[in-house]
């Protein structure tokens, strides 16, 4: 086993704060001001849809902490009806977070829009987007199997809605408030399960338990004055340096200001449990949400993960790719129920998943919501050829494991990290011992 050591300062900020202060910033009036913006492929594209519907907005570049090199993202807005018709399809290549969220705020505009992504990106279910907005009165169309692209007509005449939400899913919670707050009255999102909650802080909205239920109250019609925002790092891209960590016994990482909203950071919880040595220093609140250093030891004490709870899983559903890897790796053992929304994401990640530790020697048998590792049969020689499925998770997941462990692996379309971790390579060589 290798050993790591070091001091994180160069995460890439918060994937879905980025992505929703950028929306949120073309909904408002004023000037929005975004401190640490994601570089990442996919809040890119967030941008680039925001720019061809007719948002003004500019990226500055300036130097951060180590010389690393901050994006820091002005917008400027005169609120709901700033949007112009686009004059082609709005292509949000690989971010789901893009096109579902931006569909609630194009359901309210007054023109038609197209929403298309790339092949990956194309093939992901979107019927759960269209149910609600198809309620409030807006006009949408889909592919006969229920993908993009995303055609709407929207109206500014939007209906209020009572929406109780299926299953687990802050970016559909998320379009549904967009689109709600343009609608002709007060209008609720009923949320079984709770799921992560940026949008709610973000927009100030207010929550109430009914019955063991959340519900969130969106005012329509309310005008959003312009307010800055500060990104904190990615707590899903910390699990991988955790991860790492964990793996390598006798490692020492310290990761700086990520974020610890509790529907973000029950990964830690789980590894805590499981006998992880992961301590949280410096906790403090930024913009309502929690910030903190996670400080993580490689003991090689780890448990067996196992993972069924629904309401977890909804807050670690990102993070469950390095889980499962890290899980099998330490201990030749890994179980998760529950968790069929896996098989919806940039890949079948259950799948890909199975597939890929079944080339490295470990049992696996899988189910329609989820698989459990059974222990490993034999240890490969050579280099094993790992699948990414042109899924950044998948990649990343295997990368760690193959840099903590030393097994070769030779894993496919290894760029697709970019999409939500640019410097990953890069900062996993300052940390190697």
């Amino acid at each position: 086993m290798r050993v790591f050591k070091g001091e994180v300062t160069s995460l890439p900020p918060d994937k879905s704060i980025s992505h929703r202060a950028a929306l949120i910033g073309a909904l408002s009036e004023g000037t929005t001001e975004i401190t640490n913006f994601s570089a990442g492929f996919d809040n890119q594209s967030t941008l680039g849809v925001l720019k061809d519907a007719g948002i003004s907005l500019r990226q500055e570049l300036v130097e951060g902490e180590a010389g690393r090199i901050v994006r820091n993202v002005v917008i400027e807005s005169k609120g709901f009806w700033s949007f112009l018709p686009p004059s082609a399809p709005l292509m949000c290549n690989n971010s789901g977070s893009t096109m579902r969220m931006f569909s609630g705020i194009l359901a309210a505009q007054p023109f038609a829009s197209e929403l298309v992504g790339d092949a990956s990106l194309m093939k992901r279910p979107m019927k759960r987007v269209a149910e609600p907005l198809r309620l409030m009165g807006a006009d949408l169309g889909l592919s006969e199997g229920g993908t993009a692209p995303i055609r709407i007509r929207g109206t500014k005449e939007l209906k209020p809605i009572r929406y109780r939400l299926p299953v687990p899913s802050a970016q559909v919670k998320s379009l549904v408030a967009f689109a709600a707050l343009h609608a002709d009255g007060e209008s609720r999102i009923v949320e079984p399960l709770r799921s992560r909650d940026h949008t709610e802080l973000m927009l100030g909205l207010e929550t109430l338990d009914v019955d063991g239920e959340r519900h969130i109250v969106i005012p329509g019609r309310k005008t959003i004055p312009a307010k800055p925002f500060y990104i904190p790092a990615d707590p899903s891209a910390a699990c991988f340096i955790v991860a790492l960590g964990l793996l390598a016994s006798g490692s020492e990482i310290l990761i700086r200001d990520v974020c610890l909203n509790p529907t973000r950071a029950g990964f830690l919880d789980i590894l805590s449990g499981a006998g992880g040595a992961i301590e949280i220093e410096n906790r403090r609140v930024i913009g309502g949400e929690a910030i903190g250093d996670i400080l993580v030891r490689g003991s090689g004490d780890l448990q067996p993960l196992l993972i069924n709870d629904p309401e977890l899983i909804a807050c670690v559903i990102d993070e469950i790719p390095m889980l499962a890897v890290l899980s099998a790796f330490a201990t030749g053992s890994f179980e998760l129920h529950n968790a069929a929304e896996l098989r919806t994401k940039e890949s079948d990640r259950i799948d890909a998943l199975a597939v890929n530790l079944q080339r490295l020697g470990f049992a696996c048998e899988q189910y329609p919501d989820g698989f459990m590792v059974k222990g490993r049969l034999s240890m490969p020689s050579g280099s094993v050829v790992i699948e990414s499925f042109d899924d950044h998770r998948i990649a990343m997941s295997f990368a760690i494991a193959a840099r903590a462990t030393g097994c070769e692996m030779d894993i496919t379309d290894i760029g697709v990290v970019g999409v939500s971790f640019p410097n990953f390579f890069g900062l996993l060589a300052t940390l190697e011992v």
